[in-house]
Parts: structure tokens; C-alpha cells; sequence
């Protein structure tokens, strides 16, 4: 019998632990510097602004676009929280948006044991604060929304799309 340890073909070199070991690398350290302008930009086409709009739209347009996409968004986040039937939107909606909106309600009302569409009241009722649209033709708009609940806030993102019976909304995402 020998003393020594026996001596493996493939010995891997000894590694340091990182600080950031399977995780996200995020720097902690507190800035000293001034924070930077906000980025706003400002495109003109013709003399006209476009803000974030990929095309030139008029202001009415905009306008008229974001108060009924106001009023979508509100019925949406009141037929997730089973206050509204999702029957209310099919008429302006896509049937993959209508059946999203309807397997989030119907999974919303199992976890609240509760049917989803009675009219039953949110114990925080939801408020749109702000709807901004975002043209990327003259016929299809992304639109981001701000819902307040209580103290809390939460973002959708829905695209609209311009049918010959109006605006259809052809696709939701919630954050």
C-alpha cells in the first residue's frame, strides 16, 4: 500500500466563487454622477412631429384612437377581474385576443371561486390612467396602457388594427 492519493486523469483547476454566481450581474454600487436628460424623441417629417409614430398621423385621430382605446382597456381589466362578461368585447376583438381574455378571466374567477362575468365587484376596482398610442401605419396602432389597483400599478400592451367596423384589437399583453 502506498501513502499518496491516487491520481485521477482529469483534475480540474480550483475556480474562485464569483459574487454574481447564477444570478443577474447587477451593480449595487450607488451612482455619484447627475442622472442623464430623458431620451424624447422627435422625429419631423414635412413639419410635422411624430413622436414615437412610425408614420405622420393628425392629432384628432390620435386622440379619438387613444380615448376608445381608454375605454377597451378599462373593460378589459374589468372582465379579467369578473366584473364584465368577455362577451362585451368580441365585436372588437380578434378571437385569440377574445380567448386570452377569456382563459384569464376564467383562471382569475377559479382562484377568486367566484363565475367570471357575474357583475361581481372588485374589491379594488381598477382605473386606466393613461392609454399613449403608437401608429406604425395609417391603419395599425400599439397602444400601452397604465392601470392603477389600490396602490398598485400594472402595464398592458395591446395592438389595434383598423377594420371596416372600426378599431380591432388583434393582440394583448399584460406586465
Amino acid at each position: 500500500m502506498t501513502d499518496h492519493p491516487a491520481v485521477l486523469p482529469f483534475m480540474p483547476a480550483a475556480v474562485p466563487i464569483a459574487s454574481v454566481q447564477g444570478t443577474l450581474a447587477l451593480d449595487l454600487q450607488p451612482r455619484q454622477d447627475p442622472p442623464a436628460a430623458p431620451y424624447r424623441p422627435s422625429l419631423r417629417v414635412a413639419g410635422a412631429a411624430l413622436g414615437a409614430d412610425l408614420v405622420p398621423i393628425d392629432g384628432p385621430l390620435r386622440r379619438d384612437l387613444e380615448r376608445w382605446a381608454g375605454r377597451y382597456v378599462q373593460a378589459v381589466v374589468e372582465i379579467v377581474g369578473g366584473d364584465r362578461p368577455v362577451s362585451q368585447l368580441l365585436r372588437w376583438s380578434t378571437r385569440e385576443v377574445f380567448d386570452n381574455l377569456d382563459r384569464r378571466a376564467r383562471s382569475v374567477a377559479r382562484a377568486g371561486r367566484h363565475q367570471p362575468g357575474t357583475g361581481r365587484v372588485q374589491p379594488v376596482r381598477p382605473r386606466v390612467l393613461g392609454v399613449h398610442a403608437s401608429f406604425v401605419s395609417g391603419r395599425a396602432a400599439e397602444v400601452s396602457a397604465h392601470v392603477r389597483y389600490g396602490e398598485r400599478s400594472r402595464a398592458l400592451a395591446l395592438r389595434f388594427e383598423l377594420h371596416h367596423q372600426g378599431w380591432c384589437c388583434t393582440a394583448v399583453d399584460f406586465a
